[in-house]
């Protein structure tokens, strides 16, 4: 338990400024510089303080970013409300969440490069090579466009400021799809191709 006298008079206005920056969302070093640094400072007593809600913070210092987590619930203890919700994703949404993965995955391999920016064009085009043909190519680039938005609204994303035409993929990305998640989404996507797949004629 965080004992206030201890840690200084200044500190519990601290301590809230870094939770509260973390209920509102992930914090990232490149982002929020003092709730960052706040959150390094103060981590036990942050992890104490959230504690008590039934979340676990989770600070990655290497790529650069923080987060909160509903913990385990399997110790047979009264079970509280989800504060962090999940949500469930379309499968066009899960597709672009892989596809940034495995891009992510493939710069790490390539590049000391730590940041990965994709163009709107590529996106799209990432997107248009997994989903059914249209007739109608300007309603299936608005439909892409909604599933990027989407990725941008789940923080996945984020548009470079003074271009629009650009995004950033958010590294804390890594924390959501791991490898597991990778190969479960990969043996659905075959079979959601094989049903693309036109059915051989019959002569």
């Amino acid at each position: 338990m965080t004992d206030f006298a201890a840690v200084g008079a200044s500190e519990p206005a601290d301590l809230s400024f870094a939770v509260v920056n973390l209920c509102r969302g992930p914090v990232y070093r490149d982002g929020g510089e003092k709730a960052w640094e706040l959150l390094l400072r103060l981590h036990n007593q942050v992890s104490d303080f959230v504690a008590v809600l039934g979340l676990d913070v989770v600070v990655d210092e290497a790529e650069g970013y923080a987060y909160l987590r509903s913990q385990p619930r399997d110790d047979g203890s009264t079970t509280l409300p989800r504060l962090v919700a999940r949500r469930p994703l379309s499968f066009p949404v899960s597709l672009l969440l892989a596809l940034l993965r495995k891009r992510l995955a493939e710069l790490d391999a390539t590049s000391a490069d730590s940041r990965l920016v994709l163009s709107r064009d590529q996106l799209t085009e990432m997107l248009r090579l997994f989903l059914p043909g249209s007739t109608n190519d300007a309603r299936l680039v608005d439909q892409i466009e909604a599933h990027v938005n989407k990725v941008v609204e789940l923080g996945f994303l984020r548009r470079l400021r003074g271009d629009v035409e650009l995004f950033e993929v958010r590294r804390i990305l890594k924390a959501y799809v791991d490898g597991q998640w990778l190969a479960d989404f990969d043996a659905r996507l075959d079979e959601y191709l094989a049903e693309l797949a036109p059915s051989p004629e019959v002569g």
